[in-house]
């Protein structure tokens, strides 16, 4: 089993389903986002506190694979880990479907950050990372 620097648990309400039952796949983006925050502010960093520093992360890419659908009433895990790499923060995703644990989602979403408007490390969110590896 894969190691995974955070999870977080939801269920699929029925209006995240299209005309066809399953999860819109534009809803699996909010998931991710929503779980990336959570992360975050378990690790100490709020996105409104550093965008109010001049600290803004920002999606710069992302690449999904859907595996299987979730449906109405599903329970699902969302689970991260996330690697630095220069510039970038490469946020590696899964969605698993609970109880289960059929993978529904592969996703890798590379995001980085401005520094009063320009393309910068944020030392804050280094030293976050690199804590939670220890």
């Amino acid at each position: 089993m894969e190691k995974y620097d955070f999870k977080l648990e939801f269920k699929v309400r029925d209006y995240e389903c299209d005309l066809q039952g399953v999860v819109n796949n534009s809803v699996y983006q909010n998931y991710l986002e929503h779980t990336r925050h959570e992360f975050m502010q378990s690790i100490g960093l709020d996105f409104s506190d550093l965008f109010r520093r001049g600290i803004v992360a920002v999606v710069a890419r992302i690449n999904l694979a859907y595996k299987q659908p979730l449906v109405s009433g599903d329970s699902f895990e969302s689970r991260l880990k996330v690697k630095h790499e220069g510039i970038k923060y490469i946020f590696y995703q899964d969605i698993y479907r609970l109880p289960d644990e059929k993978l529904c989602l592969k996703g890798e979403v590379i995001t980085t950050t401005l520094i009063n408007g320009k393309l910068a490390v944020s030392d804050e969110i280094v030293h976050a990372i690199k804590k939670l590896k220890r």
